[in-house]
């Protein structure tokens, strides 16, 4: 809604009638999108050495379920 109301195709009025929404809110949206903008749409290149530490994780996760159980040693009853 905010890009709709920065293409300035139709005015505030006729956005909020067809979104069914206060101008207000619109021009509300439509200044924080213009401030903050970049901000949503940067994207971050993922950090190697998290990636490296998630896989260490989920290949360590997949060794534990694959692994049985060690045998329990249960003494014998005294009678």
């Amino acid at each position: 809604m905010a890009i709709e109301a920065i293409k300035e195709q139709e005015t505030l009025s006729e956005l909020a009638k067809r979104f069914e929404i206060h101008p207000q809110m619109i021009s509300n949206w439509k200044r924080e999108f213009i401030s903050r903008g970049s901000e949503i749409f940067s994207t971050k290149a993922p950090d190697e050495e998290a990636v490296k530490r998630e896989k260490a994780l989920y290949e360590k996760i997949g060794r534990l379920e694959v692994t049985p159980p060690s045998p329990v040693h249960v003494p014998a009853p005294h009678n």
